[in-house]
């Protein structure tokens, strides 16, 4: 067994929503014909926009026909996807990128994993704690240090500055698990402190279309430096409903003090033969205006959807955060019952299934993660269940 890499198993047996799907799967083998209210893993519901299944359909039969076949796309994406990125996501908060910053991808959740491959072996990384897995895993595959950011209630969830030196720290805003959104001042100080400390910031944006609070940025470029010391992530799936079809992107500035622009172009072309060419088409449908209205109704009916959950739990008396700027809703569990504890109570008692706090790190024991994602049928009879003692 000596050849296999020891950092990869020595990870838990169970990714987080592995485990999740285990115990739900058991409770409706033992409990057939109850319905389980699925209110964990956000993975939208709602199906695409109009104009983006137009889109698709187009770019598909399009790859029917000698004369409009296309085979492996460009290494950074498709042009007209890239233009569509910078014309939509960030000329309106008055962001000026160039397209050579932007490299397409099949998603947020691989960017944030293989950006750490960025770094030098050695290199610690800090991560906030609650945290998306993601972040953590791949870097202790990697055989890297981990630092950890307590992000607390009483600091409303932001992580404190690392009091050692690290090389790179991870940054999620909205956040994932907690819903909360780190302010322009918070922002500011992130960026202050990287550039005075030579450090990078992997910036997860996944869940910028949510944010209404108007002191939360949506790009960590809207804050002065930024573009020399953060990479940002950007995604299709929770805005334009594409966990099915995976596309997002990667924002590698030319004004990165490192240079890392190329690196990363050259790790792309390593492992990577780009999006397809009927999904870079159906992205751009989703930025495009009539697709763009379209998808953005999707995101407000998650919106009302957390809007009746927070409602209903702080109505049973439930400490509640996020649910705002995010689609999750991060509730502290009762009579001070652990995050596994409250999930198999909410699992057998009210049929629904959520995330445990735990499994986001230490500082998630005691909390559980709801998510709007659901169909409104769901949500609204989630809600009703959990008014009922």
């Amino acid at each position: 067994m000596s050849f296999i890499n020891p950092h990869l198993i020595s990870l838990n047996e169970n990714y987080l929503f592995a485990e999740i799907a285990r115990r739900a799967e058991a409770f409706s083998q033992e409990n057939p014909g109850v319905r389980l209210l699925r209110l964990g893993i956000g993975d939208v519901t709602l199906p695409l926009a109009p104009a983006v299944v137009d889109a698709l359909s187009r770019a598909a039969v399009e790859m029917g026909s000698a004369d409009t076949f296309r085979g492996y796309a460009p290494y950074q994406g498709y042009p007209f996807l890239i233009d569509a990125i910078l014309k939509t996501e960030y000329a309106p908060l008055g962001v000026t990128l160039h397209s050579d910053d932007i490299f397409v991808s099949d998603g947020a959740k691989s960017d944030t994993a293989n950006i750490q491959e960025l770094l030098s072996p050695d290199a610690k990384v800090a991560v906030c704690d609650p945290v998306y897995p993601v972040y953590v895993d791949s870097n202790l595959m990697a055989g890297r240090t981990i630092v950890h950011l307590p992000c607390r209630a009483e600091t409303g969830f932001a992580p404190a500055l690392p009091e050692i030196p690290v090389k790179a720290v991870y940054l999620c805003s909205p956040n994932n698990p907690t819903g909360v959104a780190l302010t322009r001042a918070q922002l500011a100080e992130w960026v202050a402190w990287a550039r005075a400390e030579n450090a990078v910031i992997f910036y997860d944006a996944a869940y910028r279309t949510y944010v209404e609070s108007p002191d939360a940025p949506r790009s960590i470029y809207e804050i002065d430096g930024a573009k020399e010391v953060a990479l940002e992530f950007g995604s299709f799936s929770k805005s334009y409903g594409f966990t099915g079809l995976r596309c997002g992107w990667a924002v590698v500035p030319a004004e990165n003090r490192w240079g890392l622009q190329k690196p990363w172009l050259r790790r792309v072309a390593t492992k990577f033969n780009g999006v397809a060419y009927p999904v870079q088409r159906a992205a751009e449908a989703a930025l495009l205006p009539e697709g763009h209205a379209q998808s953005l109704q999707n995101v407000r009916y998650y919106k009302e959807n957390a809007r009746l959950l927070l409602a209903a739990l702080r109505d049973a008396g439930l400490t509640v955060f996020g649910g705002t700027d995010a689609p999750y809703l991060w509730v502290k569990c009762p009579d001070g019952l652990d995050s596994w504890t409250w999930f198999d109570r909410l699992l057998r008692e009210k049929q629904i299934v959520t995330t445990p706090g735990e499994g986001f790190g230490a500082c998630g024991a005691g909390y559980v993660r709801f998510s709007s994602l659901g169909g409104r049928e769901d949500v609204a009879e989630a809600a009703a269940r959990i008014g009922v003692q």
